[in-house]
């Protein structure tokens, strides 16, 4: 290339709007994909308690004000899954039940990892304690 046509004002602004359009398509993508994903409706309220139940997790209990302020906004299980009507056709039903076994299954998994981290975090507070403790013992011998 020339230098003029590297520096030309014109093909600046080619490569500039080429980018923004491919950006623009990106995120018109996105949203339309994340549209279509909400869009479908509800049946018996249960699809999307199986989709909402393992992408949010139960705040951790270390935090208070972060946990009320996360459970107001987040929930496990939607509470219209407890109304909803038990479908009248067999395989529905077994499909209802396996969907409801599964939340049921990583509500139990997600206690059980929630739990365990909570043993870890009391047992690093307790060292730090013990750290903390020898620390200042070894400052009263230096002084």
């Amino acid at each position: 290339m020339i230098e003029d046509q590297r520096n030309s004002p014109k093909l600046l602004i080619g490569i500039i709007g080429g980018i923004i359009a491919v950006i623009a398509a990106f995120l018109a993508y996105q949203w339309l994909a994340a549209s279509n994903a909400e869009g479908p409706p509800r049946q018996a309220g249960s699809a999307a308690a199986a989709k909402a139940a393992p992408a949010q997790a139960k705040p951790a209990p270390a935090a208070p004000l972060q946990e009320t302020a996360a459970s107001e906004t987040a929930k496990l299980v939607e509470e219209d899954i407890l109304k909803a009507p038990v479908p009248e056709n067999a395989s529905l039903a077994k499909e209802e039940i396996a969907k409801l076994e599964d939340i049921q299954a990583q509500l139990a998994e997600q206690e059980k990892t929630l739990k365990a981290q909570h043993a870890d975090a009391d047992q690093l507070i307790q060292l730090k304690e013990e750290q903390l403790k020898l620390l200042e013992a070894q400052l009263k011998q230096a002084n």
